[in-house]
């Protein structure tokens, strides 16, 4: 499910020439879709009939925004949930973020609190709190459900919107010169850490409600703005400012083997290029 937004679409790109091995992709879009797509507004009209399917991706979802219905990240969730049961699906996964920590001075994990300091934060925290309640009344025969606390993806963040969008980018500069890290992972990378989790999800392998997804080393921001060959300015950080936000991602490593350059900046950009829309 929303294999027309930012991530969906670069995901989409991805297996177009060949889906991993063993896995047959139905790819879902609210408006006219390619042949052997599914058409379906999950909060406009009643789900069409599904064919059997073994796992359900819901990458759809609210993304901040002037005046954007972040309620509705829940209500989507709660669609992919109930279409996933009706299908016979084994396991759903849901896209989540880092946003639903609470910040702290250290890489976040699965355990940390949520406590989001922001409405978009808020509403994936309530968008888990939908899936954990529907998941706990739904029973043991339900499917298993995941929620991915996604980091940035390189390209689909709000950075490559502004470059996309040819908007001035101003980075925060600390004490140490250096400006922020943060959890990213490529668009290609995101594939590849979702047939595994398919792959586990299909063997009946056991997956934990909530997955941090990043790639194994933080990003810093300057290198990745060298990468995409982009200009920036500084600006002295502001009281408060993080230099470091960043996610472990240690259970992941133990369901997905990354590459050596996983975590590289000029190979995030490279897939960006490769498999997204600019």
């Amino acid at each position: 499910m929303g294999a027309t937004g930012a991530v969906g679409g670069a995901l989409h790109a991805a297996w177009a020439d060949a889906a991993p091995a063993g896995l047959r992709p139905l790819w879902q879009s609210r408006r006219d879709a390619a042949p052997g797509w599914l058409r379906w507004a999950p909060l406009d009209g009643p789900r069409p009939d599904l064919p059997p399917l073994e796992a359900v991706v819901v990458l759809s979802g609210v993304t901040p925004g002037a005046d954007a219905p972040l309620s509705d990240n829940a209500a989507l969730a709660l669609a992919g949930l109930e279409a996933a049961a009706a299908a016979g699906a084994r396991h759903v996964f849901l896209a989540s973020s880092q946003a639903v920590y609470a910040p702290a001075g250290r890489p976040l994990t699965e355990s940390d609190p949520i406590a989001p300091p922001t409405p978009y934060g808020m509403a994936k925290a309530e968008m888990e709190d939908a899936a954990a309640r529907w998941r706990d009344a739904a029973g043991p025969a339900a499917p298993g459900v995941t929620c991915l606390r996604i980091g940035n993806v390189a390209g689909a963040d709000m950075l490559g919107r502004r470059m996309a969008a040819g908007l001035p980018v101003t980075l925060d500069r600390f004490a140490d010169g250096c400006g922020p890290e943060r959890s990213y992972i490529g668009a290609g990378g995101f594939a590849r850490v979702l047939e595994s989790l398919l792959e586990a999800a299909l063997a009946g392998r056991e997956l934990p409600f909530a997955l941090n997804l990043a790639a194994p080393r933080p990003v810093a921001m300057e290198g990745l703005l060298r990468a995409w060959g982009c200009d920036w300015t500084w600006r002295r950080a502001p009281a408060g400012a993080r230099q470091s936000v960043t996610l472990d991602v240690g259970p992941l490593c133990r369901l997905h083997r990354f590459g050596p350059r996983d975590s590289a900046a000029g190979q995030m950009v490279a897939e960006w290029r490769r498999l997204g829309r600019q």
